[in-house]
């Protein structure tokens, strides 16, 4: 059997991260049995499915790089079929039309309440041996009806939840098809499923009310019923549900705040599952390891430190040119226009060990390219009447200096201020670097400040310190 898995999406909205870990889990599952993995849009939300929430999820699945095999398919493309099978279930007897009014409905249902019984159809226009049925009104459109079994338990061992059981009595004649034609949710899917030969069925927990209809309504078409794996919901980092109304955001939020795809790809992969204490893998090994017997029944949490940690290792591990093509593209949104030098690749060499995300690591390097305006209290603090004449002699030993070439890569520059310190009866080098820091990058914080000159280069560094050294001689 070739194991076929699918990713059906309602395009209501954004692709959140619950809705991408299980995207990410079928996936790996048809990987790593050499199967096949489908994308299905599941669009008969008419009123709520956009154009844009189809694109933000083909989007999120890109950038993930959760590549399909077959699809997209679009049910609202596939009404010919559903209406096929429709019109054989009606003949078969496994469906009814049903004509009751909303008014009716409503009515039942108050009923119902009033006298403490759980509201639910009353089956008046299923047809049974010996039954009469009321007359068919000429003003009202019929709805189709699902005839489930009235007795026994529908049973199936989930992939993640273990057994479960749902007695037929707790469920009622569900509406497969509206009074306008139009099939239902739980129709369409079992059709995909049924005709798309889905064999494990990996989603949400929220869906494990559906499953026990959707079986039924399998058996009465005489299909193959799948496996199922129902994945328990995510919490936020405060421990409540994780959903679009409560901190769950697009996964292409996610890139737009610095994350690399790989960082998001593994920590999902480590969100509710687990292999041994491995906590940093790519995806290929993911795939040769993942199964569903690892998978947690309860709910993961999710940790937005956990996340920022592996985003940190994966911009250390990012190929530079990649890293800088990207980087570029953050500065430019920002009105910061990478130059030919200093080199961008070098400038990140220096940083990148520093950043958890893309977005800090381009704030981090823009003085490179935007001339820095440094903090008025930082300037009054560090660039000192006391050493400014230290300054000034070192700004002539660095002018006086051979750098080699202009981007300073044949001088060290570290060796000539700790010479300046030794030479001198009271300085010592944070004395000299914290100011020179102000000077050339607008802040009190950055790698070995010899580094950073030396990827300024000559005439940037030089430059950049007679502008403070002329304001403090003024």
């Amino acid at each position: 059997m070739i194991v076929r898995t699918r990713f059906a999406p309602s395009p209501t909205g954004f692709l959140h991260i619950g809705g991408a870990r299980t995207a990410l889990f079928s996936w790996a599952y048809a990987k790593k049995y050499h199967g096949k993995f489908i994308l299905r849009i599941e669009d008969t939300d008419v009123e709520r499915s956009t154009p844009a929430a189809v694109q933000a999820i083909m989007d999120g699945m890109q950038w993930l790089g959760l590549d399909y095999d077959e699809g997209p398919f679009y049910q609202m493309q596939r009404m010919d079929t559903y209406k096929k099978v429709l019109q054989t279930m009606l003949d078969a007897g496994t469906a009814y039309y049903c004509y009751c009014s909303k008014e009716e409905l409503e009515i039942l249902r108050e009923s119902q309440m009033q006298q403490g019984l759980k509201p639910r159809y009353d089956r008046r226009w299923r047809p049974e041996a010996g039954k009469s049925l009321p007359s068919i009104p000429h003003n009202i459109s019929p709805v189709v009806r699902f005839k489930n079994p009235q007795t026994g338990v529908v049973t199936w061992d989930d992939l993640v939840k273990g057994r479960i059981e749902i007695a037929n009595a707790e469920m009622d004649d569900l509406i497969i098809a509206r009074a306008d034609g139009t099939p239902t949710y739980n129709f369409c899917v079992v059709v995909d499923d049924w005709e798309m030969g889905i064999t494990q069925v990996i989603r949400g927990d929220d869906h494990v009310n559906n499953t026990p209809r959707q079986i039924n309504m399998l058996n009465a078409l005489g299909a193959t019923i799948p496996q199922y794996a129902h994945l328990s919901m995510i919490l936020g980092d405060d421990g409540q549900k994780l959903s679009k109304r409560h901190g769950a955001v697009s996964v292409m939020q996610y890139h737009d705040d610095g994350y690399l795809p790989e960082a998001v790809l593994n920590y999902l992969a480590r969100l509710g599952w687990s292999h041994g204490d491995a906590e940093i893998f790519n995806m290929q090994q993911f795939c040769e390891w993942f199964d569903l017997d690892h998978i947690t029944p309860s709910a993961a949490q999710f940790n937005t430190e956990k996340l920022n940690w592996l985003n940190a290792h994966y911009i250390k591990e990012a190929n530079i040119d990649e890293l800088a093509s990207d980087i570029a593209i953050r500065l430019a949104k920002t009105g910061v226009e990478v130059k030919l030098q200093p080199k961008l690749q070098d400038v990140l060499g220096l940083y990148r060990e520093r950043a958890n995300n893309l977005n800090q690591l381009a704030r981090d390097i823009a003085y490179f390219y935007a001339l820095p305006q440094a903090n008025v209290v930082d300037v009054e603090k560090y660039i000192t009447d006391d050493i400014l004449p230290q300054l000034i002699t070192l700004k002539k030993k660095l002018a006086d200096f051979d750098w080699g070439r202009d981007d300073g890569g044949a001088v060290d520059v570290g060796m000539l201020i700790s010479n300046m310190v030794r030479d001198s009866n009271n300085l010592t080098y944070p004395k000299i670097a914290m100011p020179l820091r102000v000077m050339l990058t607008g802040t009190t914080q950055s790698p070995n400040i010899d580094a950073v000159m030396r990827i300024l280069g000559k005439t940037e560094t030089l430059a950049r310190m007679e502008k403070y050294l002329n304001q403090k001689k003024q």
